[in-house]
């Protein structure tokens, strides 16, 4: 390969990050910090859609949970649970770490309060205390007993929180009356502390009293500015631990043999020290989940599965790919159970790779449209179609839904070869058409899996990871029903592309949606 070829396919990758904090004790009082929070453009395991949405089993109870992840840390999560029956009595609910000392000693539980209206419906707010891989604990307690349920919470910060003006100008005012107010004092016992009744201070007394004014005002300056050098220092340290959630530098290149070589240039010490490429767990078997879309259209992705190497880097031997520009998201997650998804952009020459094998899948739709109406049946191969099951009501912004799926055959009819894809009846990605929003669902929700499992692992009592999670997740092999659904919400408006895939008869086939969101 041509030094201007490789030039071309070398891009910067940014890593879409957010903030997190020490993770091996338990949840911690707040820490007051100078400067609030940092504007993140993009955080946690998806790039721009923050909240948390699951379905999922406490118990006998069937739950759809969205919890509303707060702008910023310490902060306020609103948290919805929706009962697919109404015979829960009492929900309560806590936020606890997923892992560690912390998720054996949770805080009190909280009493969710139930809709008057709704007798499903429960809500309530719960303070998260720290950046990091949290959970919420849900308890319900019902006429079929009681269950239980942990949801991982990745918790970040998403904008900045200024000081107000007036309470500037109210700090400022109040720390200049004690200044001015303890020199004062100062000043006032020498020249007056040893007087009797109604008697004038000496002139000796007087210049004593003024010299000790002077050395006193100097003393609480100095006292003063350095409370200003430690509040910019702890500001500073501040800022370097989050500039790990600032977009990282990374270098895509395509090497010999149409192999994609993905590598954090891992030059933040604060990266270095969180993530580890040695250190990373699994999701669904895999390390990376990349995501591979031609751009400006949309027609095209691809959903591979990249080796770790030797120093830290990611390798995927490619399939056959058009020349063109690509955009990547590539999910990873922490040996703390906390997601990050990768991200940028790519130049490809052609690339006539080998087929497509094991996990690694491919899928193709028109270019996204610009306002025609949206089609919800799509042909997949030997005649078998992907219908999107839903109403003629309007798609919005910040409404929980489930996204429903059928796969029928060339006769309308279900079909009866579905089968697990990497331990699930599906995977979805949600797009929006600028690639401000990208988000990787599964019938489980938009949480990862690898927390998900340390998350129920750490329920008093568990057996098993898996024991409490939805019922859709298998590791069996034997035909799933015909209809998958996703628990999401888009988190703005605007055309999103959505990637629906399921496996059948050993193959995987994507079908491929427009959304208009208002």
């Amino acid at each position: 390969m041509t030094q201007s070829l490789k030039h071309n396919v070398r891009t910067r990758v940014g890593f879409g990050l957010c903030v997190r904090s020490w993770f091996s004790t338990g949840i911690r009082r707040p820490i007051f910090i100078p400067l609030l929070l940092i504007l993140i453009p993009t955080a946690g395991a998806h790039v721009g859609s923050p909240d948390v949405f699951f379905e999922g089993n406490a118990g006998p109870y069937h739950l759809y949970v969205t919890i509303r992840v707060p702008q910023v840390i310490p902060g306020v999560a609103q948290v919805e649970i929706r009962s697919q029956t109404n015979d829960i009595h009492e929900v309560r609910i806590t936020p606890t770490n997923v892992t560690g000392p912390g998720s054996k000693f949770p805080p009190v539980p909280d009493r969710a309060q139930p809709s008057k209206e709704d007798p499903q419906y429960f809500t309530g707010s719960l303070w998260l205390m720290e950046f990091g891989p949290l959970q919420v604990r849900i308890h319900a307690d019902g006429s079929r007993g009681t269950g239980e349920l942990g949801v991982p919470v990745p918790a970040f910060a998403r904008r900045t929180l200024p000081m107000q003006k007036p309470l500037g100008v109210l700090l400022v005012a109040l720390m200049l009356f004690l200044a001015v107010g303890a020199v004062s004092i100062v000043a006032a016992s020498v020249r007056e502390g040893k007087l009797e009744l109604g008697a004038a201070p000496a002139p000796s007394t007087l210049r004593r009293a003024r010299t000790v004014t002077r050395f006193t005002s100097v003393l609480v300056l100095a006292v003063i500015y350095l409370g200003k050098m430690w509040w910019d220092s702890e500001a500073a340290a501040y800022n370097r631990r989050i500039n790990l959630f600032k977009p990282q530098e990374a270098v895509a290149t395509l090497a010999a043999g149409g192999r994609l070589v993905l590598r954090a240039r891992a030059e933040d010490p604060e990266w270095s020290k969180w993530v580890k490429p040695e250190e990373l767990i699994p999701d669904h078997n895999h390390l990376m989940h990349l995501f591979l879309i031609k751009l400006p259209d949309m027609d095209r992705m691809w959903h591979l599965h990249p080796q770790r190497t030797e120093g830290g880097a990611f390798v995927q031997q490619l399939p056959t790919v058009p020349a063109g520009h690509y955009q990547i998201f590539a999910d990873i997650v922490d040996k703390y159970a906390f997601p990050w998804t990768l991200v940028g952009q790519l130049d490809l020459p052609e690339v006539l790779g080998k087929p497509l094998d094991g996990d690694d899948s491919e899928g193709s739709g028109p270019p996204i449209s610009s306002g025609a109406k949206n089609p919800t049946v799509v042909e997949l191969r030997d005649g078998v179609r992907m219908v999107w099951v839903r109403d003629a009501a309007p798609l919005r912004a910040n409404v929980p839904m489930s996204f429903r799926f059928r796969v029928t055959d060339r006769d309308g009819k279900p079909v009866q070869d579905l089968e697990p894809y990497m331990g699930m009846p599906a995977h979805a990605a949600f797009v929006r058409s600028d690639l401000s929003v990208f988000a990787h669902v599964h019938p489980a929700g938009t949480v990862s899996m690898a927390a998900l499992e340390l998350a129920q692992a750490s329920l008093p009592g568990s057996v098993a990871p898996e024991a409490n999670m939805h019922a859709g997740m298998t590791m069996s092999s034997a035909p799933l029903p015909a209809e998958v659904s996703f628990p999401y919400g888009f988190p703005q408006p605007g055309l999103y592309r959505i990637f629906v895939q399921i496996k059948r008869a050993g193959r995987v086939g994507t079908g491929v949606f427009d959304a208009h969101v208002e």
